[in-house]
């Protein structure tokens, strides 16, 4: 007798994981992995820190810690330094990391990020990075209105007169956006773009000071952006996310709720980046 088929997805599903993936109950939790994954994930967020200390930090006993510390630094995960008897995370943690970032595609973690946008603000969601003295649009969500802002995947605008570029100009480094400027000349297309350097300056400090910018019909008349800086795990600032629309939608008293959201899908696609920033915390969306 043959022996009977089997759906070559539902084959490979089995592989990949067992029958109870969707049982997240504590039956399928290894405690002790559990534990010592918390200890690995605090003692990341410190310089350096002593067993006792350790200790005091998690309420758990130092034999309990030392021993998870012990496994982890078998490997190099974490380390001890003898001079200073302190524990440390260890270089085992950035190979890991290096191979995440390996197969981590910005537009593809950012898709869903700019989807909920999107669906939250009611407008257009784009994904921006820096090219030269220009923004590159590599992704875009589209809003559901008849009049809305498109910026196809490919399009360029420039740094001074976009909501994504100045976020990036905010963020960079103060020699490289000096000489940026310099470079570019700052050209008008309205009468809001901001070409003279020291109000330039000015709203780049607000920038920084607020977490946002906004591209106030600074390109385009009629149009308005507000866009939030994403972090790579180097703490700079690789690209930008923002909502755009008509000003009729995007008003000003809607600045505020739409900064907000723009900002926490930038802290979402930054944490899912592996990124890290002092300014912006992941949230779920809203």
């Amino acid at each position: 007798m043959a022996a009977p088929k089997t759906d070559p997805a539902t084959s490979r599903r089995a592989r990949g994981r067992p029958r109870a993936w969707d049982d997240k109950s504590e039956q399928n939790t290894i405690k002790s992995l559990d534990r010592a994954m918390a200890v690995f994930e605090h003692l990341s967020t410190q310089s350096g820190v002593s067993l006792s200390a350790l200790s005091e930090q998690l309420g758990e006993s130092t034999a309990t810690l030392y021993r998870i510390l012990f496994t982890l630094e078998t490997r190099g995960l974490v380390e001890f330094d003898q001079a200073q008897q302190l524990w440390h995370i260890g270089p085992g943690a950035f190979i890991v990391g290096a191979r995440f970032l390996r197969r981590t595609s910005l537009v593809e973690r950012a898709r869903p990020i700019l989807r909920s946008l999107m669906e939250e603000t009611g407008e257009t969601a784009n994904l921006g990075v820096a090219r030269a003295d220009q923004v590159l649009f590599v992704s875009q969500v589209e809003t559901h209105e008849s009049i809305r802002a498109f910026f196809p995947p490919g399009t360029l605008s420039p740094l001074h007169a976009s909501g994504i570029g100045k976020a990036l100009l905010a963020f960079m480094d103060p020699a490289q956006c000096v000489r940026i400027l310099a470079q570019t000349g700052r050209e008008r297309f309205t009468e809001h773009t901001l070409c003279d350097a020291g109000l330039l300056k000015e709203n780049l400090d607000l920038i920084r000071a607020r977490g946002f910018s906004i591209d106030g019909e600074e390109k385009n008349l009629g149009m308005r952006c507000i866009a939030a800086p994403v972090f790579d795990h180097y703490g700079e600032a690789v690209a930008g996310v923002s909502v755009s629309g008509p000003t009729s939608r995007v008003s000003s008293d809607k600045v505020e709720t739409l900064a907000k959201a723009v900002k926490i899908a930038a802290a979402n696609l930054t944490a899912a980046l592996g990124g890290e920033t002092a300014l912006l915390q992941a949230q779920p969306p809203t």
